[in-house]
């Protein structure tokens, strides 16, 4: 599971459609829906948010808006009401990281896409989060 911290304008298609997916299985987890993935790295940050619920209502409504600029048709239906959360901190070195590992998965996958993230050095993060100052953070599994 990857739910990204970088602003999911940089992912490709099957990155933000693979985002999308996660994303809806983490709201099911932090809901108790599910039995897997409950100690998932990537959930932390949720959790610690005052309303976890609301905070992955908001990720998934910014994946869905990204999808809409793109002509993606995403199930509007699976959005929830309530999606305003306040922003979760994440750090500068984060967001370093993650733009590094997906220029890496581009290179692999999607030549064109590692091209234009290329000469992105410090990325716009998905609006649910505020940038601060730190190291990659503690969660992250590399």
């Amino acid at each position: 599971m990857r739910l990204w911290s970088i602003h999911p304008k940089y992912l490709d298609t099957k990155g933000l459609i693979a985002c999308w997916r996660e994303s809806l299985l983490a709201r099911k987890v932090l809901a108790n829906k599910t039995n897997g993935y409950k100690h998932h790295p990537q959930l932390c940050r949720f959790l610690m948010h005052p309303d976890p619920i609301s905070a992955i209502n908001h990720y998934l409504l910014c994946l869905y808006n990204e999808a809409l600029k793109r002509g993606f048709t995403f199930n509007k239906s699976k959005l929830k009401a309530g999606t305003a959360a306040s922003k979760i901190p994440v750090t500068a070195g984060q967001m370093i990281f993650e733009i590094e590992h997906l220029k890496k998965k581009m290179w692999k996958r999607n030549r064109l896409k590692y091209f234009s993230l290329k000469k992105i050095n410090i990325p716009e993060p998905n609006p649910l989060f505020k940038v601060i100052k730190g190291d990659i953070e503690k969660w992250e599994k590399f």
